[in-house]
């Protein structure tokens, strides 16, 4: 392979709109995740602290000679649903605005009616039906 060939595939790859949309993603997405951070810890588990008198985050237990630290679990599982839900809500948005520029399709014609008598399904131009042989009126 020639190597301005690789640099050029290269160059090619990271030009393309789906790892640039990629980059951008990763980028905005960790600058939300410290907004949901700061929104559990500085909102969220002060008020359920409220109700359990203590700081969530600081919820520990003691085995044997090991620290788990579960309120950091809870904080943390608290933070993905959060971050999931405005990302659902934010999908949801762009979905309607994005139904909102498209025009609805037509409804196709019906091809085929049922029989009046044997309740078969006929093909709509039929004037007698091929199972009971009944005439049908138009």
């Amino acid at each position: 392979m020639k190597k301005n060939g690789f640099w050029s595939e290269f160059r090619q790859f990271i030009a393309k709109g789906n790892v640039m949309n990629l980059a951008v993603g990763v980028i905005i997405g960790a600058a939300f995740q410290a907004i949901t951070n700061s929104l559990v810890n500085d909102i969220i588990s002060p008020v359920i602290g409220l109700f359990a008198s203590a700081d969530m985050s600081a919820w520990s237990v003691m085995i044997g000679g090991a620290e788990i630290r579960y309120g950091a679990f809870l904080t943390a599982i608290i933070n993905f649903l959060i971050m999931a839900l405005v990302i659902f809500l934010l999908v949801k948005i762009l979905n309607r605005i994005m139904a909102m520029g498209k025009k609805p399709e037509p409804k196709a014609e019906p091809t085929t009616k049922k029989c009046p008598f044997c309740c078969s399904e006929i093909a709509i131009e039929a004037t007698r039906c091929p199972h009971c042989t009944s005439e049908l009126e138009k």
